[in-house]
């Protein structure tokens, strides 16, 4: 297939060629697809509970869903930087679009069949091509433009990303747990009557997956137009999957990489489980007398003096990460002028655990503050470590972005872990295995500094 243009006197395909000032145009539209992505993902925090209650699941089978989705990472993000380096950024975005618009068309026939098993299929593919959308995405924002603003942009696009998650809830607690999510009792109900119910409630889930196909279909002719533009940079050849993993013997990707597995694994476990953990009686449930005090954090208790229903909940989640939001956009700005990456990165993830304790130890509208809190501090994580570990990788950029992508599959193991615990000993106590994922974090971003400071990083861009 053929390889996306080389701008006239660029260097030879392969080289990782830099933006030059008529590249500026693509950087609103790449950030459009962070939006996407990040509005798409974040549904699938409303979706868990909703499959949870409608198919009868422990926490550890309702996690199957975010295992599902994240594995992709693992299976696809390979793949596609092979592809990418194959067919270039816009093709390689087109290509996911179209994969992800498929997935989310997928979820009708699941809907219709009413079988945990068609969701399960229909969130693998959709990750699918969420994967080839940030194996391209996240490299291309961080090279349009100066190397020494690559953590500024990365962040700057998460911000979007986080607008979208934001909103995300808020559409899904609306259309997908507005019925609730406790089921008719199958001990007293006909099997034809629950069988019934299932479908009839599936339909539910399958509409704002439907309309965000739609939207998909739309960026994917937007990208399309621009494929053959010569102003967009190319990006390295890559001859065999397996060579990409040779880029591990490098102790900061490979720290990195490890540090992306551990910080997504962390945050979805938190925004998967929170609606059942706000559901709680000792947090914010409608058996709880604290949750309708008079308490210090007077923001949250207007929106939601009480949680009554799963869809109040789920509204809650948007805060969490409406959090994250807040924080790309001040990490995008006055963060980065005044702190090295490195020591950020750590402060931010001793603060996110620390959160995440204070909410298992405490009850009502402390523990929401506390976990909802959680957000602020993930905000600069993914973009921070992603930068950080593909400093200094030139020509091989696209191969770390899809090792680092690969590691997203943290997203699909610490959940179903963290799912497990809370089986045997309860939500709280499970909220143990992301505080020692931050506490992880903690040491790659000491160790970031610790290199930075030894010696300059090499540049990401050759001269």
């Amino acid at each position: 297939m053929a390889q996306t243009a080389t701008p006239a006197g660029a260097r030879a395909p392969g080289v990782l060629a830099t933006a030059t000032g008529t590249a500026a145009w693509l950087v609103p539209f790449v950030v459009m697809l962070f939006f996407a992505w990040g509005f798409a993902t974040v549904m699938i925090d409303t979706l868990i509970p909703k499959l949870k209650g409608l198919f009868a699941l422990n926490y550890a089978q309702a996690m199957l869903s975010q295992f599902a989705f994240f594995i992709a990472y693992f299976v696809v993000s390979v793949p596609a930087g092979m592809l990418l380096s194959r067919i270039g950024y816009l093709r390689g975005i087109v290509a996911g679009l179209a994969v992800m618009a498929l997935g989310c068309l997928l979820f009708s026939p699941a809907a219709s069949a009413g079988v945990y098993w068609g969701f399960l299929a229909a969130l693998f593919i959709m990750a699918a091509g969420v994967t080839t959308l940030q194996v391209a995405a996240n490299p291309l924002i961080a090279i349009l433009g100066s190397p020494d603003k690559s953590h500024f942009r990365l962040n700057l696009a998460q911000s979007f990303n986080s607008l979208g998650t934001f909103i995300g809830p808020f559409v899904g607690a609306a259309v997908i747990l507005k019925s609730g999510v406790t089921p008719p009792d199958p001990k007293t109900t006909a099997p034809a009557v629950l069988e019934a119910y299932r479908i009839s409630e599936a339909h539910a889930v399958q509409a704002p997956f439907l309309g965000i196909a739609v939207g998909l279909m739309a960026l994917a002719v937007i990208f399309w137009l621009f494929r053959n533009n010569s102003a967009v940079p190319t990006a390295a050849r890559n001859e065999t999957g397996l060579a990409s993993f040779k880029l591990m013997a490098r102790p900061r990707l490979a720290f990195g990489v490890l540090a992306i597995f551990l910080y997504v694994g962390a945050e979805v476990s938190i925004g998967s489980l929170m609606v059942n953990y706000l559901l709680q009686p000792k947090i914010l449930g409608q058996t709880a007398a604290v949750a309708c005090h008079p308490v210090a954090f007077d923001l949250l208790r207007v929106f939601y003096p009480c949680l009554h229903t799963a869809q109040d909940a789920g509204k809650m989640v948007s805060f969490y990460w409406g959090a994250a939001m807040v924080g790309r956009l001040i990490g995008s700005g006055a963060l980065f002028l005044r702190a090295p990456a490195g020591r950020l990165l750590s402060l931010c993830a001793l603060g996110a655990g620390l959160l995440v304790a204070t909410s298992a130890a405490s009850t009502g509208w402390t523990a929401v503050a506390a976990i909802i809190a959680v957000g602020l501090f993930n905000s600069i994580m993914f973009p921070t470590i992603f930068t950080l570990a593909i400093e200094g990788m030139g020509p091989k950029t696209p191969q770390a972005s899809s090792l680092l992508c690969m590691a997203i599959v943290g997203g699909a193991i610490v959940p179903l872990v963290t799912g497990a615990v809370a089986d045997l000993t309860g939500l709280s106590v499970a909220f143990g295995v992301p505080i020692v994922c931050y506490g992880l974090i903690a040491l790659y971003g000491q160790f970031s500094h610790s290199r930075q400071a030894a010696a300059a990083a090499p540049a990401m861009i050759a001269p």
